[in-house]
């Protein structure tokens, strides 16, 4: 077995195998390889957009320009397994942007150098990495056993038998305590679920599904109570002293947490003021000529600092922070370059590759496998969603009162009954629209920091959602028809209904993708809703029915209207080329020659729905690659 030595320490480095508990259950008992992660000048600039006046003889013009702002300012440090490394400073003081950068999964003007075992950061470096992110991003109508079960089926590889990835899933439940809500729904803003901790472990969780050697963690003890956050902190020193490498973020945190971090960088708009033992930053301070008045928590001194308050209040912040970066120039930067340096030397007799269990393929799943997970966990989320009651009150109440409004129209009454196929026609193009561009928004981030972690594929995703949503649309739409098709007496043949029915379908499936694309496009549900309810309205004026006779300059969106298209098609359910109905005094007058569908015309069924079909595809690919922009680092290597 190949093993290294880490502080005097025999370091097992070989890929994890499964241990059994009593209970049966898999625990995890080493990361798969230790790993060293090394920082050094990590420099990141972000570009602004300024307001710049100019003036000319009181006429005044304003113009922007673009100014670079300097987040990270040459960051440097060395983390090593079996170290847990707390990273505070006050707000804006770039410790996410440190940590994201740290993590593989910051892009941009990005400079300076960070290497995990000496070798930049790779696929191989990725599948051992956990990120936990600040906000706990999960779905709230899973159970806690399904969320991990799920990640476990799609981040672990193939390797592992479906039977091994549930027992993961199952030790990992064990490890972190979660028994007792492991049959409890994750819960979310708008719906009761597991406590804040046991969703943060739940979080923490699906990154130790993988067995991860490198763990980063942004602010894991944010809005708990202090008992709980000492839980979490806890828990990540076990993992830490289990051989792996844990680098967090942490805002404010009590001293009894704060004396469990094994090393501590303290940041002020970017610099570093500190870097080194936890044990030894109060002394640090002391010897260059800060410390407290009064016996206080490290944390809250080490803020204080970093936004240049100290207990002398006669000096500037300013100079504060001035000195204290200094001096971290003068006294610590040096014993980080040495650490850094002395790492390096080692880095040639440590063995750090391991057995891949991934075998080098690109997915730990294969695509099939990704869809059909995704499927069944899209189902099983949206399961209440699709068929709640309130929704199919209200398709069968509105279904109803059509019925009843259109009771039995007969052809006689012409105008009545291509006011209900209009009707309809609007009806099931807003709606889909609506539902359709609140599907991806709400999933943002979910899909950020799934396809970060590079659990699956974006198309298997995408076409799981879409088979996903499938009974939803389609069900309900077809007990509207079974309803109101025949209360409004309308042509009564297999035929005519089921090409009623189709037609209808189709629509909404059109609509729908044009939903989807919107909603891809913009990402913000409110602009997105107005722009999709502007281009619905335009569409259904320009659908033949309201304006009969549209100017020429403004008549070609009748050609990209899904409702003139719509239209045609649900008259030629109902209506033939040579059917004629009762007109004045008594006459039969041919259908084609009744203003609302001479308009329109009869002819044209096949490429009518041609077109529908095109625009089916259209808007599916268009929302498909508006998809392939959110949700993938930057970084090249990820």
């Amino acid at each position: 077995m190949k093993e290294k030595i880490m502080n005097g320490k025999s370091v097992d480095v070989e890929a994890q195998k499964e241990v059994p508990e009593s209970n049966g259950h898999a625990i995890l008992k080493m990361a798969k390889r230790a790993v060293t992660l090394k920082f050094q000048d990590v420099v990141y600039k972000v570009k602004s957009p300024k307001r710049r006046t100019i003036s000319f003889k009181k006429e005044t013009s304003s113009q922007s320009e673009s100014l670079e702002r300097v987040i990270l300012k040459g960051v440097s440090g060395v983390v090593k397994p079996n170290e847990m490394l707390a990273i505070l400073g006050p707000s804006g003081s770039g410790k996410t942007t440190l940590l994201t950068a740290l993590g593989g999964r910051l892009g941009g003007n990005l400079r300076g150098s960070i290497s995990y075992n000496g070798k930049p950061f790779s696929k191989q470096t990725k599948r051992s990495t956990g990120f936990v992110t600040q906000d706990d991003v999960l779905y709230a109508k899973l159970t806690v056993t399904e969320t991990l079960m799920y990640t476990a089926l799609l981040r672990l590889p193939n390797s592992m038998t479906k039977e091994g990835k549930i027992r993961q899933a199952e030790g990992v439940i064990v490890q972190l305590g979660l028994t007792g809500c492991k049959n409890s729904i994750v819960g979310g803003p708008q719906l009761r679920g597991v406590s804040g901790g046991e969703r943060k472990r739940v979080s923490i969780g699906q990154e130790m599904l993988i067995d991860p050697s490198l763990l980063f963690l942004d602010e894991p003890t944010s809005g708990l109570d202090s008992t709980t956050a000492q839980r979490i902190v806890s828990t990540l020193s076990e993992l830490a002293n289990g051989g792996r490498t844990v680098v967090m973020t942490i805002h404010q945190p009590s001293s009894r947490l704060f004396y469990m971090f094994h090393k501590v960088m303290l940041l002020s708009e970017g610099n570093t003021l500190y870097f080194g033992s936890g044990a030894k930053v109060m002394d640090y301070f002391e010897s260059v000529g800060y410390a407290p008045f009064v016996a206080m928590n490290p944390a809250d001194f080490l803020l204080d600092l970093a936004n240049g308050v100290v207990p002398d209040e006669s000096e500037d912040q300013v100079i504060v922070k001035e000195k204290l970066i200094m001096s971290y120039k003068n006294k610590l930067a040096n014993k980080v370059k040495a650490e850094l340096q002395e790492q390096e030397d080692n880095e040639d007799s440590v063995v750090c590759e391991g057995n891949d269990p991934y075998k080098g393929e690109e997915w730990p799943t294969t695509w099939g496998q990704q869809f059909s997970v995704l499927l069944k966990r899209g189902l099983k989320e949206r399961k209440h969603q699709s068929f709640d009651m309130l929704k199919t009150t209200e398709i069968v109440l509105v279904s109803l009162l059509a019925g009843l409004l259109w009771w039995q129209s007969k052809v006689s009454n012409l105008q009545d009954q291509i006011g209900l196929l209009y009707f309809t026609s609007g009806f099931w193009c807003f709606l889909p629209l609506l539902d359709a561009i609140f599907k991806f928004p709400p999933e943002r981030m979910i899909l950020t920091k799934e396809r970060s972690s590079g659990m699956y594929r974006l198309s298997s995703y995408y076409m799981a959602r879409m088979g996903s949503d499938l009974p939803m649309e389609l069900v309900l739409p077809t007990i509207f028809v079974f309803i109101t098709y025949w209360m409004a007496g309308l042509k009564p043949t297999v035929m005519s209904f089921l090409y009623y029915l189709f037609t209808l379908l189709l629509t909404i499936l059109v609509s729908q993708g044009l939903g989807l694309a919107l909603g891809a496009l913009v990402m913000d549900l409110r602009p997105a809703t107005t722009l999709g309810s502007v281009i619905m309205l335009t569409f259904l004026l320009a659908g033949g029915f309201y304006v009969q006779h549209i100017p020429g300059f403004i008549s070609w969106v009748k050609y990209v209207s899904i409702s003139n298209y719509n239209y045609k098609l649900l008259l030629g359910s109902q209506y033939q080329t040579g059917e004629t109905y009762p007109c004045a005094n008594g006459k039969e007058c041919l259908v084609t020659d009744f203003p609302s569908i001479k308009n329109v015309g009869l002819d044209g069924q096949l490429s009518s729905a041609i077109a529908l079909i095109v625009m089916f595809v259209a808007y599916r690919l268009i929302a498909y690659f508006a998809l392939m922009r959110v949700g993938v680092t930057k970084n090249k290597a990820a």
